[in-house]
C-alpha cells in the first residue's frame, strides 16, 4: 500500500496523494496552498467550496474524502480530487499563480480539439513530445512502428472476435 501512497512536489510544496480505484487522487487543499500562497489554505479551500457549490459545480461533488497522512504522521480523512476534477477546480481558482496552469490547460485542450479536426496531428505531436524528452530519432522510429504494429494485431483480433 505504501508504494501507492506517494508526495509529489511541484515547485518545492509537498503535495499528498493516494491510488485510489485505479487513478491517483491528490489533495485538495495542498494544491489550493500551491496556488495561492495562502496563509490558511483550509479555509481558503472552505469558502472555494462553498462558492462552487452555489455555482452548481459538480466538482465538489467528485472530491472524496480519503485518509492521508499529516504532518504529526496521523492518518486523517482529507478533501480529495482525481486528476480531472482538480483541473476543474485549479481552473475556479483566481490566482496569479494559477495562471500559467490555467494556460497550460487551454493550451492541451486547444491540441486535442486540433487532433479530433485532423488526427494526423497526433502521432506529430507524440514524436514532437519524444524528441522534447531527448529519444533518439532511431528511438522514436521504433516506437512508432511498434504502437502501429500492436493496432493492426488488436485489429485483426477484433476482426476474428466478431467472426466468431
Amino acid at each position: 500500500m505504501e508504494e501507492h501512497n506517494a508526495l509529489v512536489v511541484f515547485q518545492d510544496k509537498k503535495i499528498r496523494r493516494i491510488w485510489q480505484n485505479n487513478e491517483w487522487y491528490f489533495s485538495v487543499v495542498d494544491i489550493v496552498e500551491v496556488l495561492t500562497d495562502s496563509t490558511d489554505a483550509r479555509n481558503y479551500w472552505k469558502v472555494l467550496k462553498h462558492r462552487l457549490n452555489k455555482e452548481g459545480s459538480e466538482a465538489v461533488t467528485n472530491c472524496n474524502q480519503l485518509k492521508l497522512p499529516a504532518s504529526d504522521g496521523k492518518y486523517y480523512e482529507t478533501d480529495c480530487a482525481s486528476t480531472k476534477t482538480l483541473f476543474r477546480i485549479v481552473q475556479s481558482i483566481p490566482s496569479p499563480k494559477a495562471e500559467p496552469f490555467k494556460q497550460w490547460l487551454a493550451q492541451v485542450g486547444y491540441e486535442r480539439v486540433e487532433e479530433i479536426q485532423n488526427p494526423e496531428l497526433a502521432p506529430k505531436r507524440m514524436k514532437e513530445l519524444y524528441q522534447q524528452k531527448g529519444y533518439s530519432e532511431d528511438w522514436i522510429e521504433k516506437r512508432v512502428r511498434g504502437i502501429a504494429v500492436r493496432q493492426e494485431l488488436t485489429d485483426e483480433w477484433e476482426k476474428l472476435q466478431l467472426l466468431r
